[in-house]
């Protein structure tokens, strides 16, 4: 069975589950006025309560993609990085370098993540 949550505006969900594997749409920061710094740690904490509503948490994330309109800045994002997942959780990931994700915007990231309850 295939469960969705959280439509967006007639274009999607921002989280599909089957078979208790969490597929999680775009996260794009609050507030696009922080450095990639502060975005980063904006996207992560949202992740992070979208779990906990889920019944998952950082631990179980599978894999992780992030869009970044500037890859220079992939080192204030790895910072942000290490402070939310611990080494023995970390997921899969690639970090994609994009043109424009919108005014102010510096990243985006998608996820894949277990169900734990």
């Amino acid at each position: 069975m295939i469960k969705r949550a959280l439509p967006y505006e007639g274009l999607l969900h921002e989280v599909v589950e089957h078979d208790g594997v969490l597929y999680i749409g775009g996260i794009v920061p609050e507030d696009t006025s922080l450095d990639m710094s502060g975005q980063a740690n904006d996207v992560l904490g949202q992740l992070s309560r979208l779990l906990e509503t889920l019944g998952s948490d950082l631990a179980h994330v599978l894999q992780v993609t992030i869009y970044m309109t500037n890859l220079k800045e992939k080192a204030e994002f790895n910072a942000a990085w290490k402070a939310h997942f611990t080494a023995a959780h970390l997921p899969a990931r690639a970090a994609i370098g994009v043109a424009d994700l919108g005014p102010g915007v510096k990243l985006e990231m998608t996820a894949t993540a277990a169900r734990i309850r």
